[in-house]
């Protein structure tokens, strides 16, 4: 099979003006990324969908490609990751290249490594995996959760729950933002990156940080740091 990544990177980034290529711990973030792909041994291709010079000058060095830049229409604040997959695919097949899989990745997921990639991999070889999520699971169970009515007092979602041991209780998992690997024919026909068969990837918590802020920013660096002198 071939199998392409996709490392998305706009160069728009609001909340952390140029987030993407920003330095983390002494090289850009984007390069983290970059690298696990290549070190995975996985892909043929490694790519980076970017609308940005800078950024695609950033990215060659670190050894992607960025055979073409991306759209206007999917280089804005609400452009949806399966609309900018799409468009790379379509591109490609443009340029008479096909791919079997597509793995989607993000530039600001330095936890992620290659040997992480090439055990997720793995689960795209059963009869009927169309994708495979990488899922981090919920610290407290979230059946126990509060809502605050709109009279300001506080009370249970779900009240059935508010006596139960949480260890009886099942747990749930949320998106840890890294990566997705994609069949290329599932993900054409349904549109979406949790097509229906879809199988998880679970990641312990300290392997995931969500980078939206600078307190995020700087948590990342600390658990990065963290990890790396176990």
């Amino acid at each position: 099979m071939s199998v392409l990544a996709i490392i998305t990177a706009r160069g728009g980034s609001k909340r952390i003006p140029g987030k993407n290529i920003r330095n983390f711990l002494g090289k850009p973030i984007i390069a983290y990324t970059i690298e696990a792909a290549k070190n995975s041994g996985i892909f043929d291709e490694v790519m980076v969908s970017t609308d940005s010079e800078e950024i695609a000058s950033v990215s060659a060095e670190y050894g992607a490609a960025v055979p073409f830049y991306r759209s206007e229409e999917n280089a804005g604040d609400f452009a949806a990751t399966a609309d900018v997959v799409r468009e790379v695919i379509l591109a490609y097949l443009a340029l008479g290249k096909r791919f079997d899989w597509v793995c989607c990745l993000y530039p600001t997921a330095p936890f992620v490594t290659g040997e992480v990639l090439r055990d997720a991999y793995e689960l795209t070889k059963g009869g009927n995996t169309d994708a495979v999520v990488p899922v981090v699971r919920y610290s407290f169970p979230v059946q126990r959760s509060f809502v605050i009515g709109e009279d300001g007092k506080l009370g249970y979602k779900w009240p059935e729950y508010r006596t139960a041991r949480s260890q009886d209780l099942t747990p749930f998992y949320h998106d840890a933002g890294q990566f997705y690997f994609e069949r290329v024919e599932a993900f054409l026909e349904q549109m979406t990156m949790v097509p229906e068969n879809t199988f998880p990837y679970v990641l312990d918590e300290t392997m995931v940080q969500d980078i939206d802020t600078e307190d995020d920013w700087i948590i990342a660096e600390m658990k990065y740091e963290r990890l790396h002198r176990k």
